[in-house]
């Protein structure tokens, strides 16, 4: 006997109408929602083509940074404490067109506050960097830290989406209009072969599943949002690994700077890798 049909009486032609029901309402919310947000903003006139970068102190977000800067983008470079970010103040001294601002995904009324303070500037490529790894000793099974996981969550899951939301405005009055995130293979799900590294690899899933939503959202906008991943690059987070396992800086942020400019309406929502291949999560 089928169970699944016994209960309470609902049978498998029942649940297939209901099923049917409750997908033409998801269709019906999401058009009411774009309706919601308006038409596209018009194109506007010729301007610098700008980049708003998240975590651009070091590592990653710096050599995109400096990458922009070579081809004379406007550069609003942001990083939690632009007075000690050495290296960004000398890129910004000899670079006009890089602009430093304090800004820490975390804190989402400083977000919001950043935001409005730019609200005449329009920004061709909003891309999410800043990210954490949260240390291996906190993601080991019988001895995780939850607090960790709170934490890298915030920054790389929950603060892309924020900085996605406060500034959708800036990007839809660009040119480029697109919101691009650096995120990893880690986050996916169909990659998996080993336990390890249950936060950062959550946070990742978390955000590639967040950015392939809001690529739904707002392609009637004519918005493209879309995910990079670096692959295993010598920054920080790959501290203690030998070295030739390691890319160098320079190749991964050049290898995910071709795919963003690559990066259409067509594809919004994707998730490539470094050779521009989608990667399944």
């Amino acid at each position: 006997m089928d169970r699944e049909g016994d209960r309470g009486g609902i049978d498998r032609r029942e649940l297939v109408r209901g099923s049917a029901a409750l997908a033409v309402m998801g269709t019906l919310v999401g058009r009411i929602a774009a309706a919601a947000e308006g038409e596209p903003l018009p194109k506007p006139a010729d301007q610098q083509t700008t980049v708003l970068i998240t975590g651009a102190s070091r590592g990653i977000g710096l050599e995109f940074a400096r990458r922009y800067a070579e081809r004379n983008w406007r550069v609003i470079a942001t990083c939690r404490d632009p007075q000690a970010a050495a290296a960004l103040q000398a890129l910004a001294a000899r670079h006009a067109n890089v602009v430093i601002e304090a800004l820490d995904v975390l804190d989402h009324a400083g977000i919001d506050a950043l935001a409005a303070r730019l609200a005449s500037q329009p920004v061709d490529i909003l891309l999410n960097n800043a990210g954490i790894g949260g240390g291996m000793e906190n993601q080991l099974f019988g001895r995780l830290n939850y607090a960790t996981f709170n934490e890298v969550m915030a920054v790389n899951a929950i603060g892309p989406m924020k900085v996605c939301e406060a500034f959708v405005k800036h990007v839809e009055a660009s040119r480029l209009r697109k919101m691009m995130t650096v995120s990893s293979s880690q986050g996916s799900i169909g990659s998996v072969d080993a336990p390890r590294l249950y936060w950062y690899r959550s946070s990742k899933s978390a955000v590639n599943m967040l950015m392939a939503n809001l690529a739904l959202q707002l392609k009637n906008r004519g918005i493209i949002v879309g995910l990079v991943t670096p692959g295993a690059t010598d920054t920080d987070f790959m501290k203690g690994l030998p070295k030739k396992m390691l890319r160098p800086v320079a190749d991964a942020v050049a290898d995910m700077a071709r795919e963003i400019d690559r990066f259409d309406l067509s594809m919004s929502g994707q998730f490539l890798d470094t050779k521009g291949q989608i990667i399944p999560w």
